[in-house]
């Protein structure tokens, strides 16, 4: 049975990351990157952030992936930052 898409993780980059024992930070900065790049327009990336982090961070308190996201939440609520292409194109 295939999972159905999510729209704040379009690709299941952030779902895939808490599967694979032992990841590192690193790799999960890498996978959080490719994630933000590929967020649909019209989703924000503190929506989405937040979704997922309820999702799998609750869970998993400890798992770098959770660490990095509440990083990212942090700093995209400091910034103002949009996601996926509307971050990336000027108007």
């Amino acid at each position: 049975m295939s999972n159905p898409r999510d729209p704040n993780d379009p690709k299941g980059l952030i779902r895939e990351s808490y599967r694979i024992e032992g990841i590192s930070a690193a790799e999960c900065r890498s996978i959080l990157m490719d994630w933000a790049l590929s967020l649909p327009e019209g989703v924000a990336q503190g929506t989405a952030l937040t979704a997922l982090l309820e999702r799998y961070g609750e869970a998993d308190p400890d798992h770098p992936m959770t660490g990095l996201m509440r990083e990212g939440l942090q700093s995209v609520s400091a910034t103002g930052r949009r996601g996926g292409r509307a971050g990336r194109v000027r108007h």
